[in-house]
């Protein structure tokens, strides 16, 4: 019995440090302080622009990809979308900055939205529902830039602990 409980205990334990838990700021990289529109958004065809298909496939609802089979949950960068993933404007936010959103935590951009654009982010959430409770909020965010990107954007970074 106790190895069991020491199972279950090493279980739980890899799978809280493979979660969300693992996103912190990368190191030597300076944080800028943006107010932004903060917004939800989960993996169903109405948040993410995808329908159902005769054969019962998800597919694209419409862009240039119309009618073309969509993976559900599967981000622009290709990873699945889980609580931590952000969409943002890849032209201002690339793939990999790292955000704090206050009652949100430390989070991943990963994924875009056409919706999306300059400072208003969306934050993935498991369920509809979830998502429309979190609303629309303006946020004063956090972000690492990626060190190239910080350098682009001509912001000077401000000191965090």
């Amino acid at each position: 019995m106790p190895m069991r409980v020491l199972l279950v205990v090493m279980l739980v334990a890899v799978a809280w440090l493979a979660g969300c838990a693992t996103i912190r700021p990368p190191d030597g990289l300076g944080v800028v302080e943006r107010p932004m529109v903060v917004t939800g958004y989960c993996k169903c065809g109405q948040c993410c622009g995808w329908e159902r298909n005769w054969f019962g496939r998800a597919v694209f609802s419409s862009g240039p990809k119309k009618g073309k089979r969509k993976l559900v949950g599967q981000t622009a960068r290709g990873t699945m979308a889980r609580h931590g993933t952000i969409a943002a404007d890849p032209a201002r936010y690339p793939f990999g900055t790292v955000m704090y959103i206050s009652g949100y935590g430390y989070r991943r951009v990963e994924d875009t939205g056409s919706g999306v654009r300059g400072d208003h982010i969306d934050l993935y959430f498991h369920s509809h529902g979830a998502a429309l409770d979190w609303g629309k909020q303006r946020k004063v965010v956090r972000i690492w830039l990626p060190g190239s990107a910080l350098a682009r954007s001509g912001e000077s970074s401000v000191d965090h602990p």
